[in-house]
């Protein structure tokens, strides 16, 4: 069971980042940007995402990348131009959520929780 568990943790950090910096490159982040968004030092970014195929993330960097790819699809949902989905996160926002600031920029705050409270905004704009 421990090997199978294993097994699927490296397919899924495999699948993620080859994934992940396309996202990060659409909404115009910086290496040291994307690994924070992911929690990871960013020598360990440049290198995950150089080598997809050896990556090895953990738990914490699954949930991240979850919260990532939900954002990043409900944004091509409810902003079907790619250029509009992909600049949401660059834009100031009003609601109090964000405080006038762009979510990326309370995404990059570096906690979980804020990837969390921007994804179940976006899911509940999504009803």
């Amino acid at each position: 069971m421990q090997a199978a568990k294993l097994e699927l943790r490296h397919q899924l950090s495999g699948a993620g980042m080859r994934a992940y910096p396309n996202i990060a490159r659409a909404w115009g982040l910086t290496d040291a940007q994307a690994a924070r968004l992911l929690g990871t030092p960013p020598s360990t970014y440049r290198r995950w995402k150089r080598d997809p195929e050896r990556a090895n993330l953990d738990v914490n960097h699954l949930e991240r990348l979850s919260l990532i790819l939900g954002i990043y699809k409900n944004l091509h949902i409810l902003l079907p131009r790619p250029d509009s989905a992909d600049s949401w996160v660059r834009r100031p926002n009003t609601n109090p959520l964000f405080g006038g600031q762009a979510p990326i920029d309370r995404m990059l705050a570096g906690q979980v929780g804020d990837l969390f409270v921007v994804r179940q905004h976006l899911d509940a704009a999504r009803g």
